[in-house]
């Protein structure tokens, strides 16, 4: 698929909200070489719905393939440090944080694990997509470690909660 030329004005790439596209509509990695480093944090949060039987296999430490959430913790800590190798225009960062929480939502009809992560770092760029990253195969190691016992998982709103630091500030969602 081919996209139509962009408008290669300045004023057309100034006026772009994209900024991993140049004036002529090119992919390109962002340059933070002038940007100050400064303290940056984002959390993010997802779910994977269940069914109850299921959770109580999670929650009792006794699915087939081991301690779930253990395993899905170090999945996610070790995703948010290799976001760069994933995701094409991220920068590496140097994560000073990355600190996973489960919380067990049990229902009759369907249960569910929350995963938050929150991911630090001193530098020039934020850290959202590490966030992102990290609680988005947390929760997919969740499922292969539970796909033999329910195959009706769902992974779900998966989103920023906040992030703080750099020239934007603060923004709370």
């Amino acid at each position: 698929m081919t996209l139509p030329p962009a408008d290669p004005s300045p004023a057309a790439a100034a006026a772009s909200p994209l900024t991993h596209f140049d004036a002529q509509g090119q992919a390109h990695m962002v340059d933070v070489g002038a940007k100050p480093a400064t303290h940056r944090t984002a959390i993010a949060r997802g779910r994977i719905t269940m069914q109850p039987a299921t959770l109580a296999l999670v929650r009792s430490g006794t699915a087939k393939k081991g301690d779930v959430l253990g395993v899905a913790r170090i999945a996610g800590i070790m995703a948010a440090k290799r976001t760069s190798d994933l995701i094409p225009l991220c920068h590496p960062l140097a994560l000073t944080r990355v600190a996973l929480e489960f919380a067990l939502q049990p229902s009759e009809a369907q249960g569910a694990v929350e995963c938050t992560a929150t991911v630090e770092t001193l530098g020039q760029t934020g850290v959202e997509m590490e966030a992102l990253t990290a609680v988005q195969v947390a929760l997919l190691t969740v499922y292969d470690m539970c796909k033999a016992a329910d195959k009706r998982m769902a992974i779900t709103d998966v989103r920023v909660l906040e992030k703080h630091g750099g020239k934007s500030g603060s923004w709370v969602g």
